[in-house]
């Protein structure tokens, strides 16, 4: 597919009876700084391998204030950090020391497991400061769900832009529109920053077999339909969609990719094509035995961690519904 939106007389005309799903996330107020959840949702799990999606914030703190997410635990996925705003300290059981600023990608693959944090930093928390972003968890095809964890960070300009009248997009993992992301994935996905100015056009993809895309800011329109800031939309393989901004110009995110053979569970931050395996982590994780079990605490960040509490393990790992936390 050619990177050319406004200038290409092909540019489709989607129908309104392309979008397969419609989400609208739930929103968590967790003390002064709003988190929207659009996966997983009741209507639908996964975006290709993309099952979970989080819009943080927007907030803003005053001194002294920030974000501390303690040490937790994940397996069989990979997690995406991406800042609009703001920034994380980021710190794992591998020995990464990493911050991560607007623009920048954290992809760190749990496999088998890992334990992170992120946290506001000491810097950012002495003065008024703002957090806005994206996190995501992309499932690993059944031969990476036990692969060894790894993590790698790329700045922003070692992503590829794609840029045209009205558009900048910036590729932030996997290939799309003849360009490749440099983080390294484990199945065919797609993700992609983009910023529309009012009314310009943006062609999603053809050669995925699964599209969606989430609204951050502004509004666009669909066959006549117009969907505002915080809405999903996935579409219907094969058809050729087309979205235009709003005529305040729009911000969204486009991701998607090849659908996984086999079902995935998720409980907590585990995420498996077995529940047996997700239940091997949950009971590592209670045991507590940073020094011989196979969770260890990130270093610089191991006095404390995220507990599961006996309202949590009362939940049973789900293939439809919501994380349990």
């Amino acid at each position: 597919m050619s990177w050319n939106p406004t200038h290409n007389p092909e540019c489709p005309n989607s129908s309104a009876d392309s979008i397969e799903t419609l989400i609208i996330p739930r929103a968590r107020d967790l003390g002064g700084f709003e988190v929207r959840r659009a996966l997983p949702a009741p209507e639908r799990q996964m975006v290709g391998p993309f099952i979970f999606f989080d819009q943080m914030g927007p907030a803003e703190f005053i001194t002294e204030g920030g974000i501390d997410v303690r040490p937790h635990p994940h397996i069989g996925l990979g997690t995406v950090t991406y800042l609009y705003d703001g920034e994380f300290e980021h710190r794992d059981s591998l020995g990464t020391h990493q911050m991560i600023y607007p623009g920048e990608v954290n992809w760190m693959v749990a496999g088998k497991g890992v334990t992170h944090s992120e946290r506001t930093s000491a810097e950012t928390r002495a003065k008024r400061n703002r957090l806005f972003g994206i996190q995501t968890w992309i499932a690993l095809p059944k031969d990476s769900e036990d692969m060894a964890p790894d993590f790698e960070h790329h700045k922003n300009a070692a992503l590829p832009e794609l840029q045209d009248t009205g558009v900048q997009a910036k590729l932030i993992l996997g290939s799309a529109y003849g360009k490749s992301s440099p983080v390294t994935m484990q199945s065919e996905t797609f993700y992609v920053d983009v910023i529309l100015s009012p009314g310009a056009h943006f062609p999603l993809p053809d050669d995925q077999e699964d599209r969606g895309i989430y609204v951050t800011e502004g509004s666009v329109e669909i066959a006549g339909d117009v969907f505002e800031a915080g809405q999903m939309m996935v579409f219907r393989p094969g058809d050729k969609i087309s979205v235009r901004a709003g005529e305040k110009g729009a911000r969204l995110m486009a991701l998607g990719g090849a659908t996984l053979s086999e079902e995935r569970y998720i409980w907590w931050n585990f995420v498996s094509s077995s529940r047996d395996r997700i239940e091997d982590a949950k009971e590592s994780w209670k045991a507590a035995d940073w020094a011989d079990g196979p969770f260890k605490l990130p270093p610089g960040d191991d006095a404390e961690h995220i507990p599961i509490t006996p309202e949590l393990e009362q939940t049973l790992p789900s293939s439809k519904a919501e994380p349990s936390a």
